[in-house]
C-alpha cells in the first residue's frame, strides 16, 4: 500500500482526525442515506482511526499493515453505503463489524489454509489452530505428540491434523511462476482443464462472502447479551449451553432461552430476504 515511513504519516494524520459525537454522526449518516457523498466521505474520515486499530490487531498474521488498511477501508466505505440510521445503533458500532469482517477476510485469504472449510468456520479454525498450536509448543517437545494432542483437541484424526498443519505453514506459490527453469511456461498453464468454470467459482465465492457479511451486519442489530448469546451458542463450534451461558449473564436459564430466541427473531428480520424462496 505505502512505504513504512508514508504509512506511519497517514496513520498519524488519521489519528489527528477529530472524532465525531452521536450527534454529528447521526446527522451525517441520515446525509449519507440520501445520497450526499461529502456526508458519506466525512463519516469515512473520521472513523478511519478505526480501521488503523483493527488493523493493528491482525497485522501478526502476515500480512502487511498497509493492506489490512486498505481492505479494512472497503469495509468502511460498505458500512457507510449500507448503515441505517434509523435503527438506533450507532455507525460506529456498525462500521466495526464491517471492517473486522473485510480484515479477517484479508487474513484467512492469505493464510495457506486452502480447503480446510470456508466463511466463518475458516476464519475460526485458522486462528484457534495457530493460537492452540502455540500454545501447545511452549509444552509439548515431541513433535508426534503435539500433533495427537491438537487433533484430539479438534477432534480429528493425526493425520487430518498434519495436513492442516501443513497447509497452515506452507507458503503459497504464484501461479504466474515459470513451471521450469528453462522455460517461458508458467504454473497456471501447466493446469488440467477439466476445473470448474472461472466465473461459476467467482459468483459462488462472492455470494458467500456477501452471506458472511450480511451475517456481520445483521449481529449489529443485537444488544450485548444476545450478541454473547448467538457467538456462544449458534456460532460457535463448541456450543455452549444456556445454563451456562445464564451463570455469565447472570440470570436464569429461562431467560438466557427467551434471549436467544429474542435474538433469533432479530436476525431472522435482518436476513430474511436470504431465506430460500419457499
Amino acid at each position: 500500500m505505502q512505504s513504512s515511513a508514508s504509512l506511519d504519516r497517514y496513520i498519524q494524520q488519521v489519528r489527528a482526525i477529530p472524532k465525531l459525537s452521536r450527534e454529528e454522526e447521526h446527522k451525517l449518516a441520515l446525509r449519507a442515506r440520501e445520497g450526499d457523498q461529502d456526508a458519506a466521505d466525512r463519516l469515512v474520515e473520521a472513523n478511519m482511526r478505526y480501521v488503523v486499530a483493527i488493523g493493528l490487531q491482525y497485522r501478526r498474521y502476515g500480512v502487511t499493515l498497509g493492506d489490512l488498511i486498505a481492505e479494512g477501508s472497503v469495509g468502511l466505505v460498505t458500512a457507510v453505503r449500507k448503515f441505517d440510521p434509523h435503527r438506533g445503533t450507532r455507525f460506529v458500532t456498525y462500521a466495526g463489524y464491517w471492517i473486522r469482517a473485510f480484515v479477517l477476510e484479508a487474513v484467512v485469504r492469505s493464510s495457506t489454509m486452502i480447503g480446510a472449510g470456508s466463511g466463518p468456520f475458516r476464519s475460526k479454525l485458522f486462528f484457534r489452530l495457530r493460537r492452540e498450536r502455540a500454545r501447545l509448543s511452549n509444552l509439548i517437545a515431541d513433535p508426534e505428540e503435539l500433533v495427537a494432542t491438537l487433533a484430539a483437541d479438534f477432534d480429528t484424526t493425526p493425520e487430518k491434523m498434519s495436513e492442516l498443519l501443513r497447509r497452515l505453514d506452507q507458503r503459497e506459490i504464484s501461479l504466474d511462476a515459470p513451471a521450469y527453469n528453462d522455460s517461458d511456461a508458467t504454473l497456471v498453464e501447466m493446469l488440467p482443464g477439466n476445473a470448474e468454470p472461472q466465473d461459476v467459482v467467482v459468483a459462488r465465492r462472492r455470494r458467500q462472502s456477501g452471506i458472511e457479511l450480511r451475517l456481520e451486519g445483521a449481529l449489529s442489530v443485537l444488544d450485548d447479551r444476545e450478541r454473547l448469546i448467538v457467538e456462544k451458542r449458534i456460532l460457535s463450534d463448541d456450543s455452549a449451553s444456556l445454563a451456562s451461558l445464564g451463570r455469565e449473564l447472570g440470570v436464569s436459564r429461562e431467560r438466557a432461552r427467551q434471549l436467544e430466541a429474542r435474538a433469533k427473531k432479530k436476525l431472522a428480520v435482518e436476513l430474511k430476504d436470504l431465506a430460500p424462496a419457499a
